[in-house]
């Protein structure tokens, strides 16, 4: 969406939005799943769990980081990345809020 659009919806549309593009990647959504699991710093295990390439790991945490669901600490020469969990619980109820809003309708009121 271009940069000029994206002032015809909230904050909150924008952010959900950022936040879907960002898990929007099964190997973004095995690497959350792969943090959660470890529920510690991790560093190139990434790479033997996703199976996929140190850069294209990489590529994926920079988007997921961006976003804040992942954070990183340099350290030597190493990157070390772990759930944000901060943000999480944020995320976590902006997602709520969302799926929140549904009422079940009325069975005879919906296509």
């Amino acid at each position: 969406m271009g940069v000029t659009k994206t002032d015809l919806f909230t904050p909150t549309q924008n952010e959900l939005s950022a936040i879907a593009k960002a898990l929007a990647h099964p190997a973004r959504i095995a690497i959350l799943e792969y943090l959660l699991e470890c529920q510690s710093c991790i560093t190139g295990s990434i790479v033997d769990k996703v199976g996929l390439a140190q850069p294209t790991i990489s590529q994926h945490l920079r988007e997921l980081k961006a976003v804040g669901l992942v954070q990183g600490t340099v350290e030597g020469t190493a990157v070390c990345y772990c759930i944000n969990p901060e943000k999480w619980r944020a995320i976590q109820a902006l997602w709520n809020g969302f799926f929140d809003h549904y009422q079940a309708p009325d069975t005879t009121a919906c296509c």
